[in-house]
């Protein structure tokens, strides 16, 4: 009987000292330092693993839609047919693409040469006489009328029938209708009027009824920027639209600025239709500026991208040294 008893209890102690080793070397091989680190480096891996799994998708991505793209812009400067009928010019990648300037530019079918160097024309101190019409000169009032319908002022005047006549026959003294009548329209203030006095050489625009702001210049040599005046006349309503969208700025005289143009606002425009008075200025430019011997027109949508003394040499033919 004691036997059994203490067969039970030594087997009792070497189950309890089998179940410590395990759990030892359970607490060993989980629960170990060496355990817990060989997890975390897995981990690591994996997580490298991935992010470059990502990075490799996102440059294939990449690398696609740049290719297409480049087919994009490829197809439509093609000159196969089956390529260029491919290309749709009036698509939002493509616009955004012409926007952004990664489309070349097709070149103008008649490129005007110009010279390089603004520095090297040579300018005529004198202008060149006219052995025709010696004494020019402007009707500024019409002449007293008895007919109420002609008793208010036109821009253009009241002219006759045989007044226009005459004014196509070329005489040495001549007087002639050329708009700006007086209290007919397109006035200007009195600080431009003396202004534009100084201006031999001029570049003139215009924006009339607030449908833009002013284009500023490129490629304007040092010599230019002091020779030229840069006027650009504008109504009231796209004086205000300049003033409140871009920096305008008064010099000391009250002239308004706008980078390198000078504002000229006409007050009191003689037609009702925006069109209309915007040929004032570009027809009647020298009406306007009337001391510029050289004068170069610019519409308002447009930019001046090249040297207007290059303009005036290429066709004024100024002299070239």
């Amino acid at each position: 009987m004691d036997n059994e008893v203490q067969r039970s209890v030594s087997l009792r102690v070497n189950r309890r000292g089998d179940r410590s080793n395990q759990s030892r070397k359970t607490k060993g091989s989980f629960c170990s330092p060496e355990g817990m680190s060989q997890d975390y480096a897995m981990k690591v891996v994996w997580k490298r693993g991935f992010v470059r799994l990502v990075l490799v998708i996102g440059i294939l991505w990449m690398l696609l839609i740049l290719t297409v793209l480049l087919f994009h812009i490829w197809s439509c400067q093609s000159s196969i047919t089956f390529f260029s009928a491919i290309c749709n010019k009036e698509s939002k990648v493509f616009m955004m693409l012409d926007t952004m300037g990664f489309l070349p530019k097709p070149q103008h079918r008649c490129p005007v040469p110009l010279q390089d160097d603004p520095d090297a024309i040579v300018i005529p101190k004198e202008r060149t006489s006219d052995k025709i019409v010696q004494h020019l000169s402007y009707i500024l009032e019409d002449e007293s009328v008895n007919n109420d319908s002609l008793s208010f002022p036109l821009f253009g005047g009241h002219q006759s029938w045989s007044q226009r006549e005459q004014s196509f026959k070329l005489n040495s003294t001549m007087k002639v209708h050329c708009g700006f009548m007086r209290n007919g329209g397109a006035e200007m203030e009195p600080v431009d009027v003396e202004y534009v006095k100084k201006c031999r050489f001029v570049v003139a625009s215009g924006i009339f009824d607030g449908y833009d702001t002013p284009h500023q210049p490129s490629n304007i040599s040092h010599r230019s920027q002091n020779l030229f005046c840069f006027l650009m006349v504008v109504d009231e309503k796209s004086f205000n639209f300049i003033k409140k969208n871009v920096t305008m700025r008064e010099d000391h005289q009250g002239g308004k600025w706008v980078g390198i143009w000078r504002l000229v606002l006409l007050h009191h425009p003689p037609y009702d239709e925006p069109r209309r008075n915007g040929k004032v200025p570009k027809i009647l430019t020298h009406r306007l500026f009337p001391q510029a011997q050289y004068s170069i027109w610019i519409d308002g949508k447009m930019e001046l991208i090249v040297d207007p003394l290059l303009m005036l040499e290429r066709w004024v033919l100024l002299i070239w040294v």
